[in-house]
């Protein structure tokens, strides 16, 4: 069985790969690492790196799984596909926080799309969303047949670099984007409010999008702020990782929280705001989980402050070692392993 990956937002560069920093185009990267010889669908035939991009029209639906990252469109794909082939082949990935459809007709479509087709979820929560959402905007044949797996998205550990203290900690926002689900009002607050109290140094990585906004003007006039765009490639971002002392996590909701993954493996001192999408990747006992500004401000001076004493209570939390407990939860392996299997299971070798 071959596979396609449909994702309308990704972006092909002249020498032939997947570009951009962001989560789809990491995961679209990702896919094709899972599948080799694998067909990205775009708008023009063209042969790339270790793959080739086809027109969805010109793909094989008879021996093709179709994984798609736009789920919402998967009607529309099995339409497509039908014109030229009898039972189209074509499986969800839902890798966003599904409150991203919050308009009836949206999270209709989302419901129907994920109760037509089977659906791979990149954390436990998002299966349980997507099956509650199948539940109550389907019909009760659709939900009961509904077929829905997850495993967590997980990050590459061979990634991770040794840690290099910088002379002054370093704060990192914890995002790309400013919207307002991330809440960068709230830590626009708190790192200001902190850098009154100790030295400190802010760094935000932004997309483009959000660069040149207020809110990134605002910080980037403080002396004590450095406000840019994503690293180059993968290896600078862990570098710099590698030296980030601690981070605050703000965001009211996450579909899995790939980012703040990385930043903790990396070593820095994670402090989160008490969400449910926060308890599901961390130890029960993870004692850095605020509950008000103050709270907030208070556990971030202490990271940035007492750095070490903050470590010996993660492993604490953790019982032993939790730079451990992260890799045995949060592999990548686990992920591809997963995911290959489930399209097995589904469609067949």
């Amino acid at each position: 069985m071959k596979i396609a990956i449909q994702y309308g937002a990704a972006r092909v560069d002249a020498d032939g790969h997947v570009g951009g920093h962001d989560a789809g185009a990491t995961l679209v990267r990702r896919l094709l690492r899972v599948f080799p010889g694998a067909q990205l669908i775009g708008p023009v035939k063209r042969q790339c790196e270790g793959f080739d991009v086809v027109p969805l029209e010109a793909v094989d639906g008879d021996s093709t799984v179709v994984i798609t990252m736009d789920v919402i469109d998967s009607v529309n794909i099995w339409r497509t596909l039908k014109s030229q082939c009898d039972e189209p082949k074509i499986m969800n990935f839902v890798w966003w926080n599904t409150s991203l459809y919050s308009n009836p007709v949206e999270h209709a479509a989302l419901a129907l799309s994920c109760a037509l087709f089977p659906t791979f979820a990149n954390s436990e929560r998002t299966a349980s969303e997507v099956r509650e959402i199948i539940s109550s905007w389907t019909v009760q044949p659709l939900a009961e047949n509904a077929r829905v797996a997850w495993v967590n998205l997980g990050i590459r550990l061979e990634h991770v670099r040794p840690r290099t203290e910088p002379p002054v900690p370093v704060v990192l926002y914890p995002a790309i984007y400013l919207t307002d689900r991330k809440q960068p009002q709230l830590f626009l607050d708190v790192v200001e409010r902190l850098a009154k109290r100790t030295p400190i140094k802010v760094e935000a990585r932004l997309h483009e999008s959000s660069l040149i906004s207020e809110k990134a003007m605002r910080l980037s006039r403080h002396h004590w702020a450095w406000v840019g765009p994503l690293t180059a490639n993968r290896e600078d971002y862990w570098q710099a990782l590698a030296r980030t002392t601690a981070f605050l996590a703000t965001a009211t909701d996450e579909s899995y929280g790939l980012e703040y993954i990385e930043a903790l493996v990396a070593g820095a001192v994670g402090v989160f705001p008490d969400r449910p999408w926060v308890r599901a990747i961390l130890p029960a006992a993870y004692p850095f989980i605020y509950s008000t500004p103050a709270q907030a401000e208070e556990m971030l001076f202490r990271a940035v402050t007492d750095t070490a004493a903050c470590l010996r209570e993660l492993d604490l939390a953790a019982e032993g070692d939790f730079a451990q407990w992260l890799r045995g939860r949060h592999d990548d392996d686990q992920f591809e392993m997963t995911m290959a299997d489930e399209v097995v299971e589904w469609f067949g070798s």
